[in-house]
């Protein structure tokens, strides 16, 4: 055997095990290993398509390895450090809503998950609002026995929102079980604040005297 076939070998070998693979960091980095493989078989054999194709997906593989490196390094970040959950608007998108506007009502089904870019929402049910950089419909969406929202959202001005997909948010925790956990710092602290800002008695309006009517 050559070390040309070898190189062929190998690479065909690596394709296999990507499909081992249950996370979508080490297929990346096993898919790199895998085109600089067939690269170099494909240069020793004179089999030009193969190369040509090899040449395409390396580029891409490294790119999107490097991306989710970037993404994963953000999570634990924002995890040891704060809630900013800015590490996920490459895989959102954008939408503006006018203020007044209903984002959505108390026992909707949960099929997304919002962070403000730019404006304010208010949530009526605890009298609350919420500012650029804050995440919210988390609750609802990672309660999986119902997937119903616990509360309404409206929009308190006019608001630039980034949204993803449930099913989207799913496919890149499966991908990547580390970023799951990250979740769990804002969804429990949403919880906890909403559960004390209901159970926080509200302060009663003073009483007019009947001679400071007007």
């Amino acid at each position: 055997m050559t070390w040309i076939e070898a190189c062929g070998y190998l690479a065909s070998s690596l394709v296999l095990v990507t499909f081992c693979m249950h996370t979508m960091l080490t297929l990346r980095a096993v898919a790199i290993c895998s085109n600089l493989a067939f690269i170099v078989y494909a240069t020793g054999a004179g089999i030009y398509p193969v190369l040509i194709l090899h040449f395409i997906l390396l580029p891409l593989n490294a790119a999107y390895f490097v991306r989710m490196v970037l993404v994963l390094r953000r999570a634990k970040l924002a995890a040891n450090t704060d809630l900013s959950p800015n590490w996920l608007q490459p895989f959102m998108h954008t939408q503006r809503i006018k203020a007044g506007e209903t984002i959505f009502e108390k026992g909707d089904h949960a099929d997304a998950l919002y962070l403000i870019g730019s404006g304010q929402v208010e949530l009526p049910e605890i009298d609350k609002l919420l500012y650029p950089g804050e995440v919210f419909g988390e609750v609802g969406l990672f309660a999986v026995d119902r997937r119903r929202r616990t509360q309404s959202a409206r929009a308190a001005s006019d608001l630039e929102l980034f949204w993803i997909k449930a099913d989207a948010l799913k496919r890149i925790c499966e991908r990547n079980p580390g970023l799951s956990l990250y979740f769990l710092r804002p969804v429990a602290t949403r919880l906890s604040s909403n559960a004390s800002e209901r159970t926080e008695p509200r302060q009663a309006p003073s009483a007019r005297c009947a001679g400071d009517i007007r």
